[in-house]
């Protein structure tokens, strides 16, 4: 299990082609280069102006230190500014544990679901008819924020899974996105 960042941006209105393009060109390698492995890209099919992205690391002290040295690195200087123009909000971020998640080649559509659990046992015993290893079930990682300067949402419990499954018990939003040509998945 390693620590993995769902990060969902709000952009101004036709400005994720140009995030995206920035991004696979330059926030990629760049993050990667620090030892981030940088994970899914999605375009939301429900909204034009959301891009959805993954990336883990292997523990919370691997992940402060790769945090401070791509956002204070030559990559994130030389192209922040580009990227924040982009953006409205970058602050809707999830801190899970999991497996991480691979897109197979050639999808077309990936189906994540974000739930906030009504009880610990119904949605254990909903994740075990229900839920397989390739939904790559994610959950909470309740722990502090070691890298302050990029938000995470707190004092909430979800779980997060890729792929259609029976709705959970709990509240629960399913979101419909396209990957992102390149490679779109990582395996830490």
């Amino acid at each position: 299990m390693s620590i993995v960042e769902l990060r969902q941006y709000t952009l101004h209105p036709g400005a994720r082609e140009t995030l995206i393009e920035l991004f696979e060109r330059e926030f990629v390698s760049g993050q990667q280069s620090v030892g981030i492995s940088v994970g899914g890209r999605f375009r939301d099919l429900d909204d034009p102006d959301r891009f959805v992205w993954l990336r883990a690391f292997p523990d919370m002290r691997h992940r402060r230190r790769s945090l401070e040295a791509f956002y204070g690195g030559p990559v994130w200087r030389e192209h922040r500014a580009a990227a924040n123009a982009t953006m409205i909000d970058s602050d809707d971020v999830l801190l899970l544990r999991g497996p991480g998640f691979a897109v197979a080649p050639g999808t077309r559509e990936v189906a994540a679901t974000v739930c906030h659990p009504s009880g610990t046992a119904s949605f254990g015993a909903y994740a075990a008819r229900h839920l397989r290893p390739a939904h790559a079930l994610h959950r909470t990682e309740h722990v502090a924020n070691d890298y302050p300067l990029l938000p995470v949402r707190t004092g909430e419990d979800v779980r997060v899974w890729f792929g259609q499954a029976e709705p959970p018990p709990g509240e629960a939003r399913r979101i419909r996105l396209e990957p992102v040509a390149g490679p779109a998945g990582f395996t830490p």
